[in-house]
């Protein structure tokens, strides 16, 4: 089992060391950690390039603008069986990828979904909420999440079979994770597992969709739901299960 970690990176030299640190220690010989970067204009690929590790792959010079289509950049050159999404600013926990393996290993061939719980710390480092899970009332759930997502990609790892109903991202959906959960949950299984994996930071420069008016959330919910339904009828759920079998 080849696990890919997925990261997208755009000027995050303030925590991206400590966080690099904290995955590399964590992968097999055969695994990957796969870094687009777009458009930094301070030390980030520098930090990268530093590692200087075979199965580090840096993606350099996009001009995406965009977090959803930079993590998408990096998840399309992956080449795992289970891709493992990661920020560039929090801490993973030791654990984080032995309980990737250890789920996973059980699993039959399909759409498999594992959301895995942390604790909240602010830019210190100090910790300031115990669960991500409880803070967010994550949970599975379609209407649920379209109301108010509760997946967050740096709590996810999926199957590699995802990807031929996901991508390519669609425009205007208001972040990936919520995109990459939702079909999740319509054609293959999802659990939230309440084990701490990570620390995740909490910080200015993360807070995205806080910042946005109701009615563009509206909007983004609007848009994400249609892309949804247009999925589903190109790729009826029932047809991509016998496929899985």
């Amino acid at each position: 089992m080849k696990l890919s970690v997925c990261m997208a990176t755009r000027n995050g030299e303030k925590y991206l060391a400590e966080q690099l640190a904290s995955i590399m220690g964590q992968l097999g010989q055969g695994d990957e950690l796969v870094i687009s970067d777009d458009s930094s204009t301070d030390g980030t690929v520098a930090i990268i390039e530093r590692l200087q590790d075979p199965r580090v792959r840096l993606l350099p010079g996009n001009i995406f603008y965009n977090p959803i289509y930079n993590i998408e950049h990096a998840i399309t050159r992956s080449e795992g069986d289970i891709i493992v999404l990661s920020d560039q600013d929090d801490v993973w926990l030791g654990n984080k990828l032995a309980v990737v393996r250890r789920w996973f290993s059980s699993k039959l061939p399909g759409v498999h979904t594992l959301v895995l719980d942390g604790s909240i710390m602010d830019e210190h480092g100090s910790v300031i909420h115990d669960s991500l899970f409880d803070f967010l009332g994550s949970g599975k759930g379609i209407i649920k999440n379209l109301y108010r997502n509760t997946y967050m990609g740096c709590c996810m790892a999926f199957s590699r079979e995802l990807l031929r109903v996901a991508l390519p991202f669609p425009q205007r959906i208001p972040m990936h994770d919520s995109w990459l959960g939702l079909l999740s949950e319509l054609y293959g299984t999802v659990e939230f597992v309440p084990e701490k994996t990570i620390r995740y930071r909490r910080h200015a420069s993360n807070r995205s969709f806080d910042r946005f008016t109701m009615g563009q959330q509206i909007r983004w919910r609007f848009f994400l739901a249609c892309r949804l339904l247009r999925t589903v009828v190109s790729h009826p759920v029932g047809v991509i299960s016998k496929r899985r079998q």
